[in-house]
């Protein structure tokens, strides 16, 4: 460098001196200018996570659909404990045979339950009455001469129950007499049939009293 200062004047070698700092500044921001011109460009900053999580709540939630919400009422009810179960018998025609007869509860059975009733079965009065003091059914059939309580006794007792629906009760016994039909329907009864009797006999009696 001191070679090349030689031959000069002093003015052109402050301004030699002078310029050479000035100009690397320059240089340098030139060199600077053109890497942001080059340089690929930067990746948006990420939006703060409070402003994700409130973009997340202004979104509606996803609806539910009407199958997708009955299915899931009818796991509930069933993880409940067989409600659905009593309900369904609750709903349901309930006819009760009161006779100590096994072969007169059976068919009597038969025919109500071809008639969409569920029929349940008592061996005498005093059984028949305890089940109807647990549920009431819509019909009732039974005999006159049994053990423990004769058919006049369970269906005095019976009508005796409070209760908002009373059941039609219908006699089914071999006391035919005018007197017997009158008694047992001052007892309580709603229509009598006489044994012994054969299946479609019984099957219009019931259809009758069902139709009311």
């Amino acid at each position: 460098m001191n070679q090349a200062m030689e031959g000069k004047t002093l003015a052109e070698k402050l301004a030699a001196a002078k310029g050479a700092p000035d100009g690397e500044p320059a240089a340098n921001e030139t060199a600077q200018t053109e890497q942001a011109k080059t340089a690929p460009d930067a990746a948006p900053k990420a939006a703060p996570a409070s402003s994700a999580v409130e973009a997340r709540e202004d979104q509606p939630a996803p609806a539910t659909g009407g199958n997708d919400t009955d299915s899931i009422v009818a796991a509930a009810k069933a993880m409940r404990g067989g409600e659905g179960a009593d309900v369904q018998q609750a709903a349901a025609k309930v006819c009760l045979i009161v006779d100590d007869s096994r072969v007169i509860r059976k068919v009597s059975s038969k025919i109500a339950k071809s008639l969409g009733y569920v029929p349940i079965e008592a061996e005498n009065g005093e059984e028949g009455l305890a089940r109807c003091k647990k549920s009431m059914p819509h019909l009732v059939l039974t005999d006159w001469q049994m053990p423990e309580m004769d058919g006049i006794e369970f269906v005095r007792q019976l009508r005796a129950i409070p209760t908002p629906h009373a059941p039609t009760v219908v006699f089914c016994t071999s006391k035919g007499d005018a007197a017997d039909i009158h008694e047992g329907i001052s007892a309580g009864a709603d229509d009598y049939i006489v044994k012994p009797f054969d299946e479609p006999s019984l099957r219009a009696k019931l259809e009758k009293v069902s139709k009311g």
